[in-house]
């Protein structure tokens, strides 16, 4: 049986996995995409969420920017404006229509399992058993494969536990007294959307006290805009610079990035969320110690900021901890091509095209933000990934055959 060869591999059928092919089909490079479109956002995040970036951040990328989520909406009916919160359900649709607009049946729905290199060309191996050979591949495995879990959770079962990238209808919690841990965006909006679902969530974060976002303002004057100007990242010198010139923060020193990529848009909550989290019980200022499965559910030991314990009793318990880059977790790898990805206290040090230390192996996503920053957390780094990626993957694919630069227009409002 004969294998078929392509170009390049775009493992991953999410934002910066579709972004990519897009900008690598109209490069003229024969790109396939394995993944089902938009799996992670359709699959592991909760039916009711509402995107916390901008509807101006939220575009997937093509070189002509002809399907962005604006276009999107426009040709649907739908409403598309700042400060309106996109919500997830539409985002799934909008990524699934970009897909068939800019890149048609190159799409394979099937999920990679193995992929391995013999000289110049990789192995891809599908879970039907189906190979492929590709001169180059693109990790875009989004963020679920990086999903931190706290040490003093770790030993409890599945059944007591989930990661908040694992949820999807959170109807299963009804009835359910449920202990939310995590201060963020994703731990508070979890809260709100369990209470709304008829549970009893009950957060728990080591911060003293929540912080909030502001509420935006679309109409400011000239001066503001000067002094503060807005990025996909929201408002601030600094966030512009992150969000919209991530070439620049790669020359900066590991430590540097590591930080910038930490404390950048720290835990906080949307400000239409505020309202609406107000009846939710808290613990803050709490430190988890410890947690075992007791009495149908699980008992937490918490810490107070005084130094003493007390106890919180849950039928269950979801961590809304965040994610770690790690290279171990690169498992669609075969293990002796995982061991040649060269990192830095795990995580992958990428060249300034995205492309790892094994030639032809290039990281775009969540796992790039070591390297690029924050801005990669985002779907609004798609369009700097993929712009930057195409031209690496023609002069990949063939040595003679270079594409000229794609320019990226910042998008400062």
């Amino acid at each position: 049986m004969n294998t078929e060869t392509v170009d390049v591999a775009v493992i991953g059928a999410g934002p910066y996995g579709l972004s990519v092919a897009a900008y690598a089909i109209s490069a003229g490079l024969d790109a396939q995409v394995f993944g089902q479109p938009m799996n992670a956002w359709d699959k592991h995040m909760p039916t009711g969420m509402l995107l916390k970036s901008e509807p101006f951040a939220s575009h997937l990328a093509d070189p002509a920017g002809d399907f962005t989520l604006a276009a999107y909406c426009r040709s649907h009916g739908f409403p598309y404006a700042y400060a309106r919160p996109t919500p997830v359900e539409r985002f799934v649709d909008y990524g699934k229509w970009f897909c068939e607009q800019a890149v048609q049946d190159r799409v394979t729905p099937i999920n990679v399992v193995d992929v391995a290199k013999h000289d110049e060309t990789f192995t891809v191996t599908l879970e039907t058993g189906r190979q492929v050979h590709a001169r180059a591949v693109v990790l875009a495995v989004g963020f679920v494969p990086f999903a931190r879990i706290p040490a003093a959770l770790a030993a409890l079962p599945s059944s007591l536990l989930a990661h908040s990238c694992q949820l999807n209808d959170l109807s299963c919690y009804a009835g359910e007294k449920v202990a939310v841990i995590g201060a963020g965006q994703s731990a508070i909006e979890t809260a709100c959307l369990l209470q709304e679902a008829g549970a009893y969530p009950h957060l728990v974060a080591r911060a003293a006290a929540l912080k909030w976002n502001e509420t935006p303002v679309e109409e400011r004057s000239a001066m503001a805009r000067l002094l503060a100007p807005r990025s996909g990242l929201g408002t601030g010198w600094r966030s512009w610079t992150w969000s919209e010139r991530p070439a620049l923060v790669r020359h900066l020193p590991g430590r540097l990035r590591r930080r910038i990529v930490r404390t950048t848009l720290g835990p906080a909550g949307s400000w239409w969320l505020r309202d609406r989290f107000t009846s939710v019980p808290t613990s803050l200022g709490a430190r988890l110690r410890r947690a075992a499965p007791g009495g149908e559910g699980v008992d937490l030991r918490l810490q107070d900021a005084s130094g003493g314990f007390f106890h919180l009793h849950a039928d269950r318990v979801i961590a809304a901890t965040g994610y770690v880059v790690d290279v171990r977790r690169f498992s669609v790898l075969e293990p002796g091509l995982r061991g040649e990805v060269a990192h830095q206290h795990q995580m992958p040090v990428l060249s300034r095209t995205f492309e790892s230390s094994v030639p032809g192996l290039f990281v775009v996503g969540l796992a790039a933000a070591p390297t690029f920053g924050p801005v990669m957390r985002f779907v609004h780094g798609s369009r700097f990934a993929a712009a930057t990626i195409a031209p690496a993957l023609v002069a990949r694919v063939s040595g003679r055959r270079r594409s000229a630069p794609v320019t990226v227009e910042p998008s400062c409002r």
